[in-house]
């Protein structure tokens, strides 16, 4: 839902009449429910046809904007070209769905060993940008991505999980996670940026409409010092008195620190799912009205079986077609297809092994840069590609 959207303002209005049982009890559910909302089984209408392994690809749309963080020229201006391309993912990664859906669609549960492929090819020079991922955990669901361009230098490394609960009317979604952004730099020297992610708010679920907004503070904190704050509950001025006014949709504001100041070197703000602008100069810093580019695959027929648009294409045509019988039915051969799996490794005392990552307790990259900013909490799991995928052939 953009900023100038408003859900309906009847319960259930936005449910197609067929389903409006279905979304009642699901509702029911929801406000019953004390444990991990991720763990419920939502009514076929409000399901997206993509599987959640495919997420990842949202980091990277705009290639020509991660490609251009190796083109700065100092640490500062590496900084700002992070915040930049990071900024212009949040509309896909967040509002994207609603435009194509009309409400924002609870994504597929990945299978544990999901998987999910695909490039986005060299033009004008920017390198070609890779994308693994792979569904590391079932319970609680974990994905796994690593996307790089080679030519640029770039390796961005990272997980995501979420733990959801009810408030208020709304899903609360606490991401699990982070993000490293690794640049080559010309002198052979690397340089680290640890992302952490925003908090989720999901609101419209009474009408059956449901839409994303970010709340809180996420931080890029550099291997240089440099530091970014983004926080997406900031309004947009002052008004009498020193009064907040403003609250518009998708609305955030971001500072840029130097190495060891508090003092805002550049600041940021405006519409994440839109425009923003420098707040000093008024220049134009993102603009993501234009098309993204979609990630490229091969085609369903040549895919393995676990490969994320093989798995769920008969699930996925259901949704799309409106089928709610057909997409119930293979998505129940889906999972229990999984439950007999972990039935029989349980049997025969084995364990799903992981194909192109590695669990480690303590990330070390996080632990010692979130220490520059007091991230919490102090220390975070993560998976480490193994190098074990071959990408196609730059062209």
């Amino acid at each position: 839902m953009s900023g100038s959207q408003t859900p309906s303002e009847m319960p259930g209005e936005g449910v197609p009449a067929a389903q409006k049982s279905s979304w009642s009890s699901f509702v029911k559910s929801i406000v019953s429910f004390s444990g991990d909302l991720s763990s419920l089984t939502a009514p076929p209408f409000i399901l997206s046809p993509i599987s959640l392994t495919e997420f990842p690809a949202y980091w990277c749309e705009r290639p020509e904007l991660f490609a251009a963080i190796a083109d700065a020229k100092d640490e500062k201006e590496r900084s700002i070209a992070v915040l930049k391309w990071f900024i212009s993912t949040l509309k896909g990664q967040y509002t994207s769905r609603n435009e194509k859906l009309g409400s924002e669609k609870k994504p597929l549960n990945p299978v544990l060993g999901e998987l999910f492929y695909g490039h986005w090819p060299d033009r004008n020079g920017r390198g070609q940008t890779n994308l693994v991922v792979e569904q590391v955990s079932h319970h609680p669901p974990i994905t796994a991505y690593y996307i790089s361009n080679p030519q640029k230098g770039l390796a961005l490394q990272g997980h995501s999980a979420q733990k959801t609960s009810f408030s208020s009317g709304s899903i609360v979604v606490k991401q699990i996670g982070h993000a490293v952004l690794t640049v080559d730099l010309p002198d052979g020297k690397k340089e680290e940026f640890l992302i952490t992610l925003p908090r989720l708010r999901i609101d419209g679920i009474w009408y059956g409409s449901p839409y994303i907004e970010l709340t809180g503070i996420s931080y890029i904190q550099s291997s240089s010092g440099w530091l970014s704050t983004i926080d997406y509950e900031a309004k947009e001025g002052r008004g009498y008195f020193g009064l907040s006014f403003g609250g518009k949709s998708h609305f955030f504001k971001a500072v840029l620190t130097a190495p060891g100041s508090s003092t805002p070197v550049k600041r940021y703000e405006g519409l994440w799912h839109e425009t923003s602008k420098d707040s000093d100069s008024g220049e134009i810093f993102t603009d993501v009205r234009t098309p993204k580019e979609e990630v490229t695959v091969g085609p369903v027929e040549a895919m393995l079986d676990f490969e994320s648009r093989k798995l769920w294409q008969h699930v996925a045509r259901g949704i799309r077609e409106g089928d709610y019988e057909l997409a119930s039915r293979e998505k129940s051969k889906i999972e229990n297809d999984q439950r007999q799996r972990r039935r029989d490794e349980q049997a025969a005392g084995t364990r799903w092994q992981l194909k192109h990552f590695e669990h480690i307790e303590s990330d070390p990259v996080y632990e010692r840069l979130g220490q520059l900013f007091n991230a919490n909490p102090p220390k975070e799991d993560t998976y480490v590609f193994m190098n074990n995928r071959d990408f196609p052939p730059t062209v």
